[in-house]
């Protein structure tokens, strides 16, 4: 098992995670996060550390976010380690407002997605 990003993550890329993460396993892209399958120790220490949860164990994944799942894997090749928390996106709370779980509301953020 591993943990795995999802789309509620693009456009906000908010970084509570990254900061809790004991491997080092999230990659950064423009403004979306990933986690490196063959880093993440599946610890779950990110979890509740993300205000839009969008941090899923792979096997818990909803059924219209599986295809996140390889991307995860794809794109950690390609990006760079994050290991800090940074300031999330300038416009992030118009993505998804922290604990109040309204990132359904802006529709689909997959064509956001910067790679």
């Amino acid at each position: 098992m591993t943990f795995v990003v999802t789309e509620a993550c693009i456009k906000c890329k908010y970084t509570d995670c990254v900061d809790v993460c004991p491997t080092d396993a999230f990659r950064e892209g423009k403004n979306f996060l990933v986690i490196e399958p063959d880093d993440c120790i599946d610890c779950g220490v990110c979890v509740p550390e993300c205000p839009v949860a969008a941090i899923y164990a792979d096997e818990d994944v909803p059924p219209d976010q599986q295809d996140f799942i390889p991307l995860n894997a794809e794109l950690a090749r390609k990006w760079p380690t994050i290991s800090r928390k940074i300031p999330a996106l300038p416009d992030a709370d118009d993505w998804g407002t922290p604990g109040e779980g309204n990132w359904g509301e802006v529709g689909d953020k997959r064509p956001l997605l910067k790679r």
